[in-house]
């Protein structure tokens, strides 16, 4: 295969796909109907044009079978006349009506052999035009539902995409909590353990040590004043 005709054939089936996805049923079965219901007027005015045609001749006719009945009354109005020849004229007029009035029987015929065809076809486009719209309301309908019944579906399948995202989210977080946890309980046996120092606490600690020895030794040395003030009173009252 020729690299043009590939291209042909990719065309093609990206077009039908396109052509696919445009494609409404419900409209092409509308469609469909209506160029029935087209077919069928058009039938019914050949119909109507025919009958129309029909009833030409059969007023032609008429006038023709009147003009007979007049040739005949004349021919024998000649006769009584002693007029044998405007009678044999009378009747050859009438012999030549009377092939027309046959010849006009055969088309009257023949068009009403036409208008039975017309009038059959009709009844039987009729009937299976009723049974195509009848059908077309079922699939119709049954596209309809077919079509919510996808929507449907695909919504309740990105919801549940989306709910899916949401509990891996929370997975990661419930697991990434529990990894702080395992890591600050194992600080802990940690520095209970003395393996880990806890500087905070040891900082504290000293701190505290240097107040209470400044509270000491000033305490001491409060003591110590008071003790000598004492023995210089006491030396000099001795000395009195």
């Amino acid at each position: 295969m020729g690299i043009f005709e590939r291209l042909s054939t990719i065309f093609k089936a990206k077009a039908n796909k396109v052509v696919d996805g445009l494609e409404d049923p419900r409209e092409i079965l509308d469609y469909s109907f209506e160029k029935q219901g087209e077919l069928i007027n058009r039938l019914r005015r050949d119909i109507v044009s025919v009958v129309t045609a029909k009833k030409q001749l059969e007023i032609q006719k008429a006038k023709l079978v009147a003009s007979v009945s007049t040739l005949e009354q004349q021919a024998r109005a000649a006769l009584k006349s002693n007029r044998e020849d405007l009678a044999k004229l009378a009747l050859e007029r009438k012999a030549t009506i009377q092939l027309q009035i046959e010849n006009l029987d055969k088309q009257i015929a023949e068009i009403q052999a036409e208008q039975t065809k017309l009038e059959d076809s009709e009844r039987r486009l009729s009937t299976k035009v009723e049974e195509f719209k009848t059908r077309k309301e079922i699939i119709k309908a049954q596209y309809s539902s077919a079509e919510a019944q996808v929507k449907i579906k695909e919504s309740i399948t990105g919801i549940s995409e989306e709910m899916s995202d949401i509990g891996l989210s929370l997975n990661r977080a419930e697991d990434k909590t529990n990894k702080m946890r395992a890591k600050a309980q194992a600080l802990d046996e940690m520095i209970d353990s003395g393996a880990l120092t806890d500087v905070t606490s040891t900082q504290s600690s000293a701190a505290g040590a240097d107040i209470e020895a400044e509270l000491d030794k000033a305490a001491i040395n409060q003591s110590v004043e008071e003790e000598l003030k004492k023995m210089k009173a006491e030396a000099g009252a001795s000395s009195s």
